[in-house]
C-alpha cells in the first residue's frame, strides 16, 4: 500500500505492507488524516517512532470480525491498551504502561491507505459530520480533556499561548462552551483569522494583567516559562505542548506563587463528536490544504509553515 514512513527520515513508499487484523482488531481504510505538531516532532525524533506516523483520521472499516463495525465510517482513539492493568481497570487506558499509540509508539499510524486499531477504540461517526470535520475529532477530544481535568469558572481570565493548530482548536472548544479565552500569538495573519471567528486575540505575551488559567499550546520548550510569567498567584497552568527540545526553566515562581501545573494530553472522543454534531465547533475554517500521500513531504513542509493551520492528507 501507499504510505508515508519515518525511518531516520520521512519518505513515501508504494510497497509498504498492508495491515492485517488480529482477533479483536479491525482494519480501516483511511479517508482523511490530519498532520499535527506531534507529527512534526516525530520527524525530529520525538518518541523514537519508526514506521508510519499519523494519529488524526477518519476512515471506513474494511476488515473486521465485529458485525457492528463492518463498513462503518469511524474515528479511533489512539491508545491501544492491554485492558488488564490497574490503569485500564481504573478507566485510564491512555496511561496503560504497555499501550501502543497509533502513529507514535509501537503501532503504525494513519499516514497510509490502511491502519488497524482495536475494535474498542473505533467509534462510528454520525452522518451529519463530514469527513473534513471528523478528522478533527482527536485534537478536539484533547481540547475537551481540559474540562475533564480542571474546573473553569465563567469569570476566569483564560489565556491560550500559541496561535497554531492546537491553540486554535482549544480556543474554538472554549468558545463553543461559552468561555472567553484570549489567544496570544505572534502571527498577525493567524490571529486575524481567529479574530474573524469571534475569538479575542493579542500579540502581547508580557501583559501585566495576570490570568487565572494559562494554557500552553506553543509547542515549544519555552512555553512554560511564558505561562509562569503571566499566571496569577495560585493560578493554573495547563501544559498541552509536547516538544522534543528541552528548556531551562526557573521553577522558583511556581513554588513562591503556589501555581498548579497540569499536564494534559488525550481526551475522550464522545464530547468531541457531540460538539461537532451539535455545531458547537466548526473546525473547517482551519483547513489550509489537502495533499495526496505521494506529496507527503510537501504536506509536512506546508504544516511547518507558520502561516498555516491544518494540512490534511488524502490517501
Amino acid at each position: 500500500m501507499n504510505a508515508l514512513v519515518f525511518d531516520r527520515g520521512l519518505q513515501f513508499r508504494a510497497d509498504y505492507p498492508e495491515p492485517r487484523a488480529p482477533a479483536g482488531e479491525s482494519v480501516v481504510r483511511v479517508s482523511l488524516a490530519g498532520i499535527c505538531g506531534t507529527d512534526l516532532e516525530i520527524a525530529l525524533g520525538y518518541m523514537a517512532h519508526s514506521g508510519v506516523p499519523g494519529h488524526e483520521f477518519v476512515g471506513r472499516v474494511t476488515e473486521t470480525s465485529n458485525a457492528e463495525l463492518r463498513g462503518r465510517r469511524v474515528v479511533g482513539e489512539i491508545n491501544a491498551a492491554c485492558g488488564r492493568c490497574a490503569s485500564c481497570i481504573a478507566g485510564l487506558a491512555r496511561h496503560c504502561a504497555t499501550r501502543t499509540v497509533l502513529g507514535i509508539v509501537g503501532r503504525d499510524g494513519a499516514f497510509a491507505e490502511y491502519l488497524r486499531l482495536p475494535d474498542a477504540n473505533l467509534i462510528p461517526v454520525p452522518d451529519s459530520i463530514p469527513d473534513e470535520a471528523a478528522v478533527f475529532v482527536e485534537p478536539i477530544a484533547a481540547a475537551y480533556e481540559i474540562l475533564e481535568q480542571v474546573h473553569l469558572s465563567r469569570d476566569h481570565r483564560i489565556a491560550i499561548l500559541g496561535d497554531g493548530r492546537l491553540g486554535a482548536v482549544v480556543a474554538l472548544m472554549l468558545k463553543g462552551e461559552k468561555y472567553l479565552p484570549l489567544v496570544v500569538g505572534h502571527h498577525p495573519e493567524k490571529l486575524k483569522r481567529l479574530a474573524d471567528l469571534g475569538l479575542a486575540t493579542s500579540t502581547d505575551a508580557s501583559t501585566t494583567d495576570r490570568f487565572d488559567v494559562v494554557i500552553d499550546c506553543t509547542g515549544q520548550g519555552t512555553g512554560l516559562s511564558r505561562a509562569i510569567a503571566i499566571v496569577k498567584p495560585r493560578g493554573t497552568i495547563i501544559l498541552k505542548s509536547t516538544a522534543a527540545e528541552g528548556a531551562n526553566i526557573n521553577l522558583a515562581p511556581v513554588v513562591v506563587n503556589e501555581i498548579t501545573l497540569v499536564g494534559s494530553r488525550c481526551g475522550r472522543f464522545a464530547p468531541a463528536l457531540d460538539a461537532l454534531a451539535s455545531k458547537k465547533i466548526d473546525p473547517l475554517p482551519l483547513i489550509d490544504g489537502s495533499f495526496a500521500l505521494k506529496d507527503g513531504l510537501a504536506a509536512f513542509a506546508a504544516t511547518a509553515n507558520p502561516v498555516n493551520f491544518k494540512i490534511l492528507l488524502k490517501p
